[in-house]
């Protein structure tokens, strides 16, 4: 009787170490899916980013790991518990799988509502990808969009191209503007119109101060063919500065200087109708070294355009190109042509479908 009591107590005990065991593992695995869940939303609150389903692929690996040690501790003792223990590990593993979420198909953009932003959702349609378009309100400027590019916080944004760019993220080369953003005309002091009109030569150029951005390639290509350039960090400076006779000059694309001025009125400043200042200085997409296969989307779907004629149809209707023709009068203004040192040799010249004919021009005598 006796020794039957001491079996049936023994099968009780390793029953009861088995319950312990299963409640201590479900007590750690709770504490640990709580703190997944409280950093999953730190991590929210500060990038935007959610996080949770990763952490719940993560909770479930743990609990899995805690069942499978269990079970494999239990394997001699009791061949029932482990083999419960394993199925719930796999119930809760499979449960988890479920929960994965496909890759994400939202872009982030720096890119405001623009013909550039138009021009991005077509090519993104046209390449079938299923991209949605996500825009950013914070304001960066140059230096700080590469810089969320290269952290992920920042899918893809626009800029006039250098060297030094196209080595750091991932260029798109198709030229956003067909060449215009290089087609500059200048905003002067409308006091200075007749000094202006008798500029005819690159040295008599030399002789005027330009202003530009730092942070803008066009202030490193104005002084590699030795223009005096006064730079600021901040863009909108860059008026107050041109009043007050820090400079000449403000130096902007074609297609822009007209609502760039109308956005920072100011009644001693105007467009001056004399001088074309021309670079070769395209306009690319550029887009985060985390994002290859949008890259690649982007130029399939920009490709697709230019092949059937679409881009330039979009291209000509949403920037007014005709208008613009007659207005600025190109053909009539003394060209003043600079050189690009920095441009990279893998810029599509030769593809003549992708720029304008204005490099072509001869210009006033």
């Amino acid at each position: 009787m006796a020794i039957h009591l001491t079996v049936a107590m023994r099968v009780i005990a390793t029953g009861m170490m088995s319950v312990i065991r299963y409640v201590f593992t479900l007590t750690s695995v709770l504490i640990i899916t709580q703190r997944a869940v409280c950093l999953s939303s730190f991590i929210l609150a500060l990038t935007g980013v959610s996080t949770a389903a990763s952490f719940t692929v993560f909770a479930a690996d743990t609990v899995s790991s805690h069942f499978a040690a269990n079970s494999n501790s239990n394997s001699n003792s009791n061949s029932n518990s482990n083999s419960n223990s394993k199925s719930d590990s796999d119930a809760i593993k499979s449960d988890a799988s479920n929960t994965r979420p496909p890759i994400s198909k939202t872009i982030v953009t720096t890119i405001q509502q623009t013909w550039q932003l138009n021009l991005l959702k077509e090519a993104l349609r046209r390449s079938d990808s299923g991209y949605q378009v996500q825009q950013m309100s914070t304001q960066m400027n140059q230096k700080r969009k590469v810089e969320e590019a290269l952290a992920g916080t920042v899918d893809v944004f626009w800029s006039m191209t250098s060297k030094e760019l196209e080595e750091t993220v991932l260029p798109v080369r198709i030229p956003l503007f067909k060449g215009l953003l290089g087609n500059r005309l200048l905003i002067i002091r409308k006091a200075d119109e007749t000094r202006f009109a008798k500029v005819k030569t690159m040295a008599d150029f030399r002789q005027l101060k330009a202003g530009q951005n730092r942070y803008w390639p066009d202030a490193t290509i104005l002084e590699a063919n030795g223009l005096p350039v006064i730079t600021s960090y901040q863009y909108t400076n860059l008026y107050p500065m041109l009043e007050g006779g820090r400079f000449d000059y403000l130096a902007l694309g074609a297609q822009e200087i007209g609502e760039e001025l109308a956005s920072h009125p100011d009644p001693a400043l105007k467009v001056d109708s004399h001088i074309l200042l021309q670079y070769r200085s395209p306009a690319y997409f550029f887009v985060s070294p985390k994002r290859p296969e949008l890259a690649a989307a982007i130029l399939a779907g920009l490709e697709s355009m230019v092949s059937d004629g679409s881009f330039d149809e979009m291209f000509n209707r949403e920037l007014k190109i005709e208008q613009l023709y007659r207005e600025a009068k190109f053909e009539q203004r003394v060209i003043i042509r600079l050189d690009t040192p920095d441009l990279s040799p893998l810029t599509p010249i030769e593809r003549k479908e992708l720029w304008l004919d204005l490099f072509s021009m001869q210009g006033a005598k």
